[in-house]
């Protein structure tokens, strides 16, 4: 009943094609009815909740599809394809998006391991992936449905918004994806914290080794690490994140070369090349063919 509950707040605070504030920082509502074809895209650490219709999310050619019977969590940024293929004015898509917030979640992460007992650093157990589909457990739903209510009251909404949502940031700890949020967020968190010192410099000549350093790792134990959290190498990782960046700068009306530009490119060529390499397309077709797609 909960989560039937969460689907009519959606229906009756989105009624048009659109993303929602709630009140909350970090947490909005969506509809969707036009299907969108899967398209280069960055996951930031977060939630996403489905109740109505699915979404696909295309991670090293893994395809993940998710609905009302399970939720996406991003603990980290990750290089994707996504979009909403099934949507129709029939089966809209409804859901919520939640992002989590590093410094609550890394308080929350490490509560939780001292609340077993003494801090320890995770040992040599394989990492579980950065992105991950988790069931919807009752203490999730009521969590979210906890959380969206407040929307009634904007007194509540401001006085518990932040409690409610750090409940709701518990359930997922303890949920199906607790692991993979637990190592991006408590201890142990190298990769992680390699990902978002890369992410923050696209521009930057950075390398394996640099980044390797950063997470205080041999460059082979860096490269084994990252791929049991990644699915991919360091090295398809990071060209992943600049082509799928550059890709979201041109679809949004840059200048091709700009856009290589700003993820790194010295060589329009070589970003050209990798570009069609990845996605079948030069960059300029790439545009044409997501100007007509808005037309």
């Amino acid at each position: 009943m909960s989560k039937q509950q969460i689907k009519q707040i959606i229906e009756a605070r989105v009624s048009a094609d659109r993303i929602t504030e709630t009140g909350v920082k970090g947490v909005q509502l969506f509809r969707v009815t036009d299907p969108m074809r899967c398209a280069p895209a960055v996951y930031e650490p977060t939630v996403v909740a489905i109740v109505s219709g699915s979404k696909e999310a295309i991670l090293d050619g893994k395809r993940h599809v998710y609905d009302s019977s399970q939720y996406m969590c991003c603990s980290m940024p990750m290089p994707v394809e996504a979009g909403t293929p099934a949507a129709s004015p029939d089966n809209p898509l409804l859901g919520v998006i939640i992002s989590l917030d590093t410094r609550v979640m890394t308080e929350l992460a490490i509560e939780m391991e001292s609340a077993r007992g003494a801090i320890r650093k995770p040992g040599g157990d394989p990492l579980p992936q950065g992105l991950t589909l988790a069931h919807w457990d009752d203490t999730f739903t009521e969590a979210l449905l906890r959380l969206l209510l407040l929307g009634d009251s904007q007194a509540d909404t401001t006085v518990l918004g932040n409690a409610r949502l750090r409940e709701l940031y518990y359930a997922v700890l303890k949920g199906d994806s607790g692991d993979s949020v637990r190592r991006a967020f408590g201890v142990g968190n190298e990769i992680a914290r390699s990902i978002e010192y890369f992410t923050s410099r696209l521009q930057e000549a950075i390398t394996i080794e640099d980044i390797a350093a950063h997470a205080g790792m041999s460059r082979a134990v860096f490269h084994r690490r990252f791929k049991q959290a990644t699915t991919m190498s360091p090295i398809q990782f990071v060209k992943s994140m600049r082509l799928n960046t550059a890709a979201m700068k041109i679809a949004e009306g840059m200048n091709v070369n700009k856009a290589a530009m700003e993820v790194g490119y010295a060589s329009p060529s070589q970003f050209s090349r990798e570009f069609k390499r990845m996605y079948g397309q030069s960059p300029r077709q790439w545009s044409n063919s997501e100007n007509h797609l808005k037309d």
